[in-house]
């Protein structure tokens, strides 16, 4: 039986940070699932830099299909999930399906992977007293409010926890979230 790895996400995450993270676990052998507020047809967001800018520009990105309505997820089912970024954990976090989803995989210890804004949701649960995180670097002061020890690295990883800034960090962090997941919920 392969082993399953769930992806939770929105209108608005960031194209590469939800597509990255599941090629490269597809590539690995797990089977991934990406489940949303409904299964719809979800419309992702390109994040660039500019010169010029102050802070990052968007534009359209891929869209994708939501497998699953969280309603319909049972973390049971799942080895480890991964939380994108972009603007969709804005009003994520404020999902109370989704909010059981996650206390189910910090209650049971099983590999998280967050990146870039993701870590809104997990700061949103409580689950970030005590850790050391990073997220996108904006995000310092909320890391800090919520309880967690900021590190401004590629990839931070605190126990089965493992956490990113940004899209041009992905190497590092799928590198990382694949070393736990290999130690504690192997493909096949």
């Amino acid at each position: 039986m392969t082993t399953k790895i769930l992806i939770v996400t929105g209108d608005a995450a960031e194209s590469l940070e939800v597509l990255y993270p599941y090629q490269r676990l597809v590539e690995e052998g797990y089977e991934v699932h990406i489940a949303a507020p409904s299964r719809k047809q979800l419309r992702f967001v390109v994040h660039d830099f500019e010169p010029g800018y102050d802070t990052y520009t968007e534009k359209p990105g891929y869209t994708w299909p939501a497998d699953l309505a969280f309603s319909e997820v049972d973390p049971g089912d799942y080895a480890a999930v991964v939380i994108p970024g972009g603007r969709a954990p804005e009003y994520l976090r404020n999902d109370g399906e989704l909010r059981k989803i996650l206390k189910a995989f910090f209650d049971a210890d099983k590999p998280v992977a967050q990146i870039c804004h993701g870590p809104l949701i997990t700061a949103a649960l409580g689950g970030m007293e005590g850790r050391r995180v990073t997220a996108y670097p904006a995000l310092e002061p909320d890391m800090q409010a919520a309880g967690a020890s900021f590190q401004d690295a590629e990839a931070v990883v605190d126990g089965v926890l493992v956490s990113s800034r940004a899209w041009p960090d992905h190497a590092a962090w799928m590198r990382a979230f694949l070393k736990i997941l290999r130690e504690t919920a192997p493909a096949t």
